[in-house]
């Protein structure tokens, strides 16, 4: 997946400015799913003019800078229905944290729990962000087709971050234990030794 491909959807659902594509739709409705700052967006916007799969309508105002306003175009809503159609690989998976835990030995269990209980903060973060997101549950049946889709997307997004939470916690006791474990053989071993 691409971010011109999350642009192109966008545009197929209304015309915007690439200021519109960041505040109203990669800030808020989109964030937990691929997140992206205004200069990668208007690079993409960019591209996507030459690509003729957009197209940019300049309009004048006469109090404040001019808006670039896009659209897509009939090549780029074939182009984004392709690539809806089309099975995706598995994504490349880069964690940096299981980098981290995996050379941790190095450290001292308080640094770890610490590392590990900043990362459990900002995935609680992102699960209460994506709880406040308005969607009809699944069940609701006054939901429209496109807001069953996204609650199902949304779902997974929720699952994960659950699951990722308790993954967190578990580890968090683990080490925890470990390190009670550590100072028990020490004492042992000093007895043994006085």
């Amino acid at each position: 997946m691409s971010l011109a491909n999350v642009i192109l959807g966008l545009l197929q659902q209304q015309e915007m400015t690439g200021y519109d594509l960041k505040t109203s739709c990669f800030d808020q409705c989109v964030a937990h799913l691929w997140p992206a700052d205004q200069a990668q967006i208007y690079r993409t916007l960019d591209k996507l003019v030459e690509q003729g799969w957009i197209t940019c309508n300049i309009e004048i105002q006469h109090d404040r800078p001019n808006r670039k306003v896009y659209s897509v175009t009939e090549p780029g809503k074939a182009e984004f229905s392709r690539w809806l159609g089309i099975h995706q690989p598995l994504p490349t998976i880069r964690e940096p944290l299981l980098v981290q835990l995996h050379f941790a030995d190095q450290l001292s269990n308080e640094t770890i729990i610490y590392v590990l209980e900043q990362q459990l903060a900002a995935r609680s973060k992102k699960l209460a962000e994506c709880e406040t997101i308005d969607l009809p549950s699944l069940g609701d049946e006054s939901a429209n087709r496109k807001q069953v889709m996204q609650r199902l997307v949304l779902e997974l997004v929720i699952r994960r971050e659950e699951t990722y939470i308790d993954w967190l916690k578990t580890v968090i006791d683990v080490v925890s234990r470990q390190e009670s474990m550590y100072q028990e053989r020490i004492q042992e071993s000093g007895a043994r030794m006085g």
